[in-house]
């Protein structure tokens, strides 16, 4: 399956690319810059939205993962809105070329301000730019999709929990405050409840779900339980071994974070079953041909 992956040297892209080569994927790999890919890769440096005949370009792939996006974590930024229509052209461009599975990154933030556990059915009422943009990007793939008969996967992702000093989640802000010997980190009050997936998890749970045909739609990436936010960064500092503080209160809450927001984890449990009988089934396959067993 050959596979394209916009956005690869981001983030979430280098470890994504990382399990879908891991995986054994042919994986063609753009982004501005490709420095962080997996080298196992097909690393193409280029700005997705200036080719005019991007399937072509790419190799003709079987299948897109789209994470390619500006500010994610500004979520006010006027860059959402001023790129929505470079998105939605380019997957419309690949959908119209002959690409067979359109795959996109989602996020929590689409649904807006509500308590309780989101699936594919839950109303979104978006409260951002960045929450707006997308959940117009997720119904443009959907029209766009079925109107080619083409399956999608919205792949809604949560809280990524992960030590890299280099994101703008509050756990590269306090590895990074940490890396530079801070003692204390300003924090809101924490009791919010939200859905957190450590980044290897992430990554692997995102790779799975694009490698198998039998489960699309809107996909939650996620644990599936809620746990309060300063429960899951205390246990991350001390995870790390960083001597470094939260001070509680001294920021509010938006007024857009949900008090208790999780993902129904019932596709993506499906799926990973799927993969974990099939790697036993291999394992099996692998000692019964190992002449050492014998």
């Amino acid at each position: 399956m050959k596979i394209l992956v916009t956005g690869a040297n981001g983030y979430l892209g280098q470890g994504i690319v990382k399990n879908l080569c891991d995986m054994g994927a042919n994986i063609i790999a753009a982004d501005l810059r490709t420095d962080y890919v997996d080298y196992r890769a097909k690393s193409i440096k280029c700005n997705i939205f200036d080719i005019e005949n991007p399937f072509e370009y790419f190799e003709e792939p079987d299948v897109l993962l789209h994470l390619a996006w500006r500010d994610g974590f500004i979520h006010d930024s006027e860059n959402h809105i001023n790129d929505l229509p470079l998105h939605y052209k380019f997957i419309k461009n690949m959908v119209g070329m002959g690409i067979k599975k359109i795959c996109v990154m989602g996020t929590m933030h689409e649904v807006g301000f509500y308590e309780g556990c989101i699936d594919e059915d839950t109303p979104c009422h978006p409260m951002s730019l960045y929450g707006i943009s997308k959940d117009a990007l997720r119904n443009l793939v959907i029209v766009t999709c079925m109107k080619r008969n083409i399956r999608y996967q919205w792949l809604r992702a949560y809280y990524i929990v992960g030590n890299s000093k280099y994101g703008n989640s509050i756990f590269s802000k306090i590895s990074l405050a940490a890396s530079e010997g801070k003692k204390e980190f300003p924090f809101t009050n924490g009791q919010n409840q939200y859905d957190f997936l450590d980044y290897p998890e992430f990554c692997y749970q995102i790779a799975a779900a694009v490698l198998q045909d039998d489960v699309w739609g809107v996909i939650e990436i996620c644990s599936g339980k809620p746990e309060k936010l300063c429960d899951r960064v205390e246990r991350f500092i001390k995870e790390n071994k960083y001597d470094i503080k939260l001070l509680y209160g001294v920021y509010p809450d938006r007024p857009y974070d949900s008090k208790a927001i999780w993902g129904n984890n019932k596709k993506i449990s499906e799926i990973l079953d799927f993969f974990r009988k099939s790697d036993r089934i291999f394992s099996l396959k692998l000692a019964k041909s190992d002449p050492s067993n014998t």
